[in-house]
């Protein structure tokens, strides 16, 4: 019986978990597709003149998440769900160094996704988004981890279910409260 890509993943997975280094040569050309499909979710609204670009984004993300020695990878799916918050984390360090080199200039706007539906005529910057996850996260780990795989990693409902290990209905319902909490909450602080 032939193995999937999917399950392909998850095996090599394993045996990086197990702390066979080789391994990664071997998981790249495996992921390395979604997750650039997944670094031009993020760049979509960054200029193309932007000094951070998808691949140096996957690059970055990928050998941040092959150096953790303490993760017990459990799919591919899990791998990505976490490339996703690694994605982020690279993101939100190169927008915080631009500030930091522009010294009180303007945040750099970003819209969300339809998909998120937050607003459709508002503009948010990603700091103040980060912010809003971070404590939405505080307030309902679940709800943080949904709206994170939902808009920064592009999943499915069906797949972030997969991954958190509940039903599609939980994460509808969690995702449906989550982009409320987050409307209002960016709203309010926009008034502020």
């Amino acid at each position: 019986m032939a193995v999937g890509p999917s399950q392909e993943a998850t095996q090599i997975l394993d045996l990086l978990s197990g702390g066979d280094r080789a391994a990664v040569d071997k998981l790249m050309p495996l992921v390395y597709e979604q997750l650039h499909a997944l670094a031009e979710h993020f760049l979509v609204r960054e200029p193309p003149s932007a000094t951070l670009q998808p691949t140096a984004l996957v690059h970055e993300a990928f050998l941040k998440l092959i150096d953790q020695t303490r993760v017990q990878w459990q799919s591919r799916a899990h791998f990505l769900a976490v490339a996703a918050q690694a994605m982020r984390r690279v993101l939100l360090d190169h927008w915080r160094g631009k500030q930091a080199a522009k010294r009180g200039g303007q945040w750099r706007r970003v819209t969300l996704d339809e998909d998120v539906a937050l607003s459709r005529e508002r503009d948010l910057d990603g700091i103040a988004l980060d912010e809003a996850l971070t404590e939405l996260g505080a307030l309902d780990e679940r709800q943080g981890q949904v709206v994170l795989y939902r808009f920064f990693g592009g999943m499915t409902n069906d797949e972030v279910a997969h991954v958190l290990g509940v039903s599609t209905r939980t994460v509808e319902d969690e995702w449906r409260m989550a982009r409320a909490w987050l409307h209002r909450h960016l709203s309010a602080s926009k008034t502020a």
